[in-house]
């Protein structure tokens, strides 16, 4: 007889089942807080802060002014020109990411990710409106929507909604001048696109932070996959001694004879989790590494009077030396190794060219575009002209006094476009584009070459600083 019956597929994706921390104490906990507080006061509090720059420019150390296109921090004034600057900012931050994953796991996700800190506040916010734990579950479980459930839901909701416009409002303000922008905000009168970008982040901190917590970090961040490639088994994780803890049980003295081991089954590593899994099941992709289950184990452990470190930060390699009854190797031998040094000598090295880029270069810029249409002019004196627009950045708050000249191996001759001199005022902090004439006489020109070198300086009349920049001058004199 044919059994016609078909299998059904199992399904890839399950309902979300809401995950309810409880509240664990110690070392790596406050920690977390410590870390969470300097990183929400840095985010929040930066784009208050204020830096006389002068009286053309908004007065805030941090600011990217998309307008000017233009980034300040602090002294430093950073144009589109040198955007290097940022982008070896981030590759710097590539490095660091790729050095802290290969030497302690994913200790980024675990305490500096803007998604764990923002889950954080939003736990504490929670804790303190329904309750730890247990009162939490209790009111999930709760299918009747009596006065007490609507009043705590709405005045947590209200609350990460505030959480998610703090979040948002700070966020606009790092793009203009923050106290304008707030009293514009508070009379309704700022650019639509600043209402709407405030929106969009209260939405999705609102939804990130408090219904897809953990989902974030296990579907949409990409990182928990690229990790494994950073990791080996010297990398220092949050780890589970099987050895040492297996068979687990309760320990009570009625129970059979077998000797048990150091753990007993009480879930508390679970219970803290703020992904939901089970550490004792071995390293999961799930597993940010926050070692909260660390503080709880540990905790455990003291009560009943066992070594701490059951569940600990540890390298797959000191597996075997642990089990032999041997010490495990010191966390230098795991942290300064071959890859975790390449990684510091490459972020090193970057730094340091910044460091040296930063301090090397000039308040003044000046780049040179020749006119292409014509490429070059004959005069009614035979003369030859060539035409090039200069652009001169003064990156100074004063306006500054520049003399353009020309130097070559021919006796060229500069001529400002509407002016008798050879000098132009730019005004502070500013871009001026000026053109230039420069002029050979005639029969001066090679006669074997339709193109000559040209140098074009920039001087500052005040302080004598200077700038140059090569170009080519087209054209031939005939002898």
């Amino acid at each position: 007889m044919t059994d016609t019956r078909q299998d059904t597929p199992p399904s890839l994706y399950v309902a979300r089942e809401p995950i309810f921390p409880k509240r664990v104490s110690g070392s790596f906990r406050n920690l977390k807080w410590v870390l969470m507080a300097f990183t929400l006061g840095i985010y929040y509090i930066t784009p208050w802060l204020r830096w006389d720059r002068g009286p053309n420019l908004h007065d805030q150390a941090v600011l990217i002014d998309l307008s000017s296109r233009r980034f300040f921090f602090f002294w430093i004034e950073i144009w589109p020109h040198e955007f290097y600057f940022v982008a070896g900012l981030l590759i710097m931050a590539g490095l660091g990411l790729f050095l802290f994953t290969s030497a302690l796991g994913r200790v980024w996700c675990g305490y500096a990710c803007p998604q764990t800190v923002w889950t954080d506040l939003f736990i504490l916010v929670e804790r303190w409106i329904e309750g730890d734990r247990n009162a939490r579950l209790r009111l999930h479980r709760q299918t009747k929507w009596d006065l007490r459930k609507i009043r705590l839901r709405i005045t947590k909701w209200v609350a990460w909604f505030l959480i998610g416009m703090a979040t948002g409002g700070a966020w606009v303000f790092y793009f203009t001048d923050a106290p304008s922008l707030f009293a514009e905000l508070m009379a309704f009168s700022a650019h639509p696109i600043a209402y709407l970008t405030i929106a969009v982040l209260t939405l999705t901190t609102f939804v990130f932070g408090g219904f897809m917590r953990e989902q974030i970090c296990i579907y949409a961040c990409p990182w928990p996959r690229i990790q494994a490639a950073m990791m080996d088994e010297d990398t220092l994780t949050v780890g589970y001694r099987k050895w040492r803890g297996e068979p687990r049980g309760k320990h009570r003295k009625a129970e059979t004879s077998e000797p048990l081991g150091d753990c007993i089954d009480c879930m508390a590593c679970v219970n803290v989790c703020p992904m939901g899994i089970d550490i004792r099941d071995g390293q999961q992709l799930a597993c940010i590494t926050c070692a909260l289950c660390i503080d709880a184990c540990d905790d455990v452990m003291t009560k009943i009077g066992k070594p701490r470190g059951l569940i600990d930060y540890m390298a797959l390699s000191d597996e075997a030396r642990e089990k032999s009854g041997h010490s495990p190797r010191p966390i230098w031998s795991h942290i300064f190794r071959l890859r975790t040094m390449v990684y510091t000598g490459l972020w090193s090295a970057i730094g340091f060219l910044l460091v040296v880029a930063l301090f090397v270069r000039q308040d003044i810029d000046v780049t040179v575009a020749p006119i292409r249409n014509p490429t070059f002019v004959t005069l009614s004196d035979g003369t030859i002209r060539n035409t090039y627009e200069v652009r001169l950045r003064n990156k100074n708050q004063q306006d500054r006094l520049f003399n353009v000249s020309v130097r070559g191996d021919v006796a060229y001759y500069l001529q400002l476009e509407g002016s008798k001199f050879q000098s132009i005022t730019v005004p502070a902090d500013s871009t001026l584009i000026q053109r230039v004439y420069v002029m050979a006489p005639v029969g001066s020109l090679p006669a074997n070459s339709d193109v000559s070198d040209v140098r074009i300086w920039v001087e500052d009349l005040g302080n004598g600083d200077r700038a140059f920049k090569d170009t080519v001058f087209n054209g031939k004199v005939s002898q």
